[in-house]
């Protein structure tokens, strides 16, 4: 039976970066039906609805789903439920896509491009585990209202403990695959609801014996990935810190343009980006650099199809056409060759 992929170009430089993972998969021959629907902003423009009821029907019929990136300045003055990112909220709940993996992985020819010192971030490996269907950003009740003659904001940080025990599991068992270690973060000296996070992790880790678990508080989480980010191996967090944490970590690697992202529900089928934005300052100048998307086709490969040797060829082209110099604007520096976006995704078809 043919697997189906659900492509979502989305908005700013989703189009032009997903173009070039698609034409990756294609060259891989592996006989997938690949199927274009509307997300975010250009599903607002189209439909009025940043998450429409056909690419509703399509992501929910496919094994996997592709995304470019939504957004950008042109919807923000639009209602909040029509924003783009209420698309890219809405598929990720519709899907239950409860488990975001971010991995950081610092490249031996990037590590002038990071910010840190490059004796602090070489050989950086990292792998953020984000709870992404619960917390303050999906908690009820929430608004803006007038109390007191004056305009109150007001979220509800919550969780259940299967919540956690869920995306704990993910952590312990990513972590026996990698340096079996996994560290939980959490804000348990001021969030009743962390500190349930923290009890449920440490009732599991029993289950994993072979894996070593610590804790570390968020503020302190922060500033550890900049002060010595090779100490973590798999780190484990709620949604808003961990959407914070991930792309903080995303910078130690020199460009949030090489980051892939997957985020999985419990039968591994998955949505699978880039984990920067749309850049809509630079969408349209293949300028944009495509290999965090590219990436992300080889953790689709590896994650929801299991097909390992494709994902490992897909890795391996990436390394090899940096390997030959090739650079995008964000991680160009002298004596590297500078390419377009078309001209990246030339170069890893070629490496294929």
């Amino acid at each position: 039976m043919t697997k189906k992929i659900c492509i979502l170009p989305g908005d700013g430089i989703g189009p032009e970066i997903t173009a070039e993972a698609v034409r990756v998969l294609n060259a891989l021959n592996l006989g997938f039906e690949l199927e274009t629907a509307l997300l975010g902003g250009a599903a607002v423009d189209a439909t009025g609805n940043p998450y429409p009821e056909a690419t509703q029907k399509l992501a929910r019929e496919a094994d996997a789903v592709l995304l470019g990136a939504v957004g950008g300045p042109k919807w923000d003055a639009l209602p909040r439920e029509q924003r783009p990112e209420r698309g890219l909220l809405g598929i990720r709940k519709d899907l239950n896509l409860f488990a975001n993996l971010r991995p950081a992985i610092l490249y031996p020819e990037l590590a002038n491009a990071s910010s840190l010192k490059p004796e602090v971030v070489s050989g950086l490996d990292i792998l953020i585990v984000r709870e992404l269907t619960g917390d303050i950003y999906f908690g009820q009740p929430r608004g803006i209202e007038i109390r007191e003659g004056e305009r109150f904001g007001f979220n509800t940080m919550h969780y259940t403990e299967s919540e956690i025990r869920r995306i704990g599991r993910v952590a312990f068992e990513a972590a026996q695959k990698r340096g079996k270690k996994v560290c939980s973060v959490d804000k348990m000296n001021v969030l009743e609801t962390t500190q349930l996070w923290r009890d449920v992790m440490n009732e599991l880790a029993p289950e994993y014996p072979d894996v070593e678990l610590s804790h570390m508080l968020v503020d302190n989480a922060a500033m550890q990935l900049v002060r010595a980010p090779k100490q973590f191996d798999v780190l484990v967090t709620g949604n808003m810190f961990g959407d914070i944490l991930s792309d903080e970590a995303s910078m130690l690697t020199g460009s949030i343009g090489m980051l892939p992202s997957a985020s999985l529900d419990q039968h591994n089928k998955g949505l699978y980006e880039p984990s920067h934005g749309s850049a809509p300052d630079i969408a349209g100048k293949n300028l944009a650099n495509p290999l965090a998307t590219i990436l992300s086709v080889a953790m689709l490969l590896r994650y929801t199809f299991n097909l390992e040797e494709a994902a490992g060829r897909v890795e391996n082209a990436v390394k090899k056409v940096l390997a030959q110099g090739y650079r995008t604007s964000d991680i160009f520096e002298a004596g590297t060759q500078k390419a377009g976006t078309k001209e990246m995704g030339d170069a890893v078809l070629a490496a294929l």
